[in-house]
């Protein structure tokens, strides 16, 4: 059984850079605190991707993915802030940030308004109803623009 969100190539995507992050973070001696935030910052990339997709309405999981693209741009920083303490090299920077800006586009393109993903439903003996779809109301139901 897969899950929606593991169908999603931003979500691959990110687990090849948190590979990255980890094979990096094992050669890095002395840099406790800049190591420690860029792997929670990479674990939060797919992370909030998982659960944003899993969200019912489109404003929840639009707020997901920015949070998960907030969390590669907070990467690419302790990059630049690893890179100027000399404990990453300028080469392996640019190679991780093109990951990353391929992350951030499509993030970004998750995040705008009317974007979603969802899960073949029929996978949980389930089938999908028109009280399932996702749309912008008010209360009294009326559709917002």
């Amino acid at each position: 059984m897969t899950f929606g969100y593991e169908q999603l190539d931003v979500y691959r995507l990110s687990l090849k850079y948190v590979g990255w992050v980890y094979r990096f973070s094992e050669h890095l001696k002395g840099h406790r605190n800049a190591r420690d935030q860029l792997l929670r910052a990479s674990q939060a990339i797919p992370l909030n991707i998982a659960e944003g997709n899993g969200k019912a309405t489109e404003g929840d999981r639009r707020r997901f993915f920015e949070i998960a693209r907030g969390s590669a741009l907070e990467c690419a920083a302790a990059q630049d802030v690893l890179e100027v303490c000399e404990a990453l090299a300028s080469e392996n920077n640019t190679e991780a940030k093109l990951l990353l800006d391929r992350i951030v586009a499509m993030l970004t393109k998750l995040g705008q308004r009317g974007y979603s993903v969802g899960e073949d439903l029929s996978e949980y003996g389930a089938h999908r109803t028109d009280s399932d779809t996702d749309t912008d109301s008010d209360p009294e139901g009326k559709s917002r623009p």
